[in-house]
């Protein structure tokens, strides 16, 4: 019975839908840290706002392959 349970389909689903809102989550969270440094150490390019951003991008997407991988490996 237990093991039905953790086949179930709506649970793979379920972690598919939530990947977006993570990768959003992140991508706002690092573009603000920029936004912060670049407005307390300020230069004419934003370098910081766009490193954090390229940053934040990198890092969802690494997590969006971690988890995928993860859901693949448990069939």
């Amino acid at each position: 019975m237990e093991q039905e349970n953790k086949n179930k389909p709506t649970n793979k689903w379920m972690q598919l839908i939530s990947i977006p809102a993570q990768m959003g989550i992140i991508i706002f969270l690092f573009a603000k840290i920029g936004m912060f440094v670049d407005e307390k150490y300020p230069n004419k390019n934003n370098v910081y706002f766009l490193i954090f951003t390229l940053l934040g991008v990198a890092l969802s997407l690494y997590n969006v392959i971690r988890q995928v991988n993860k859901i693949n490996s448990d069939k």
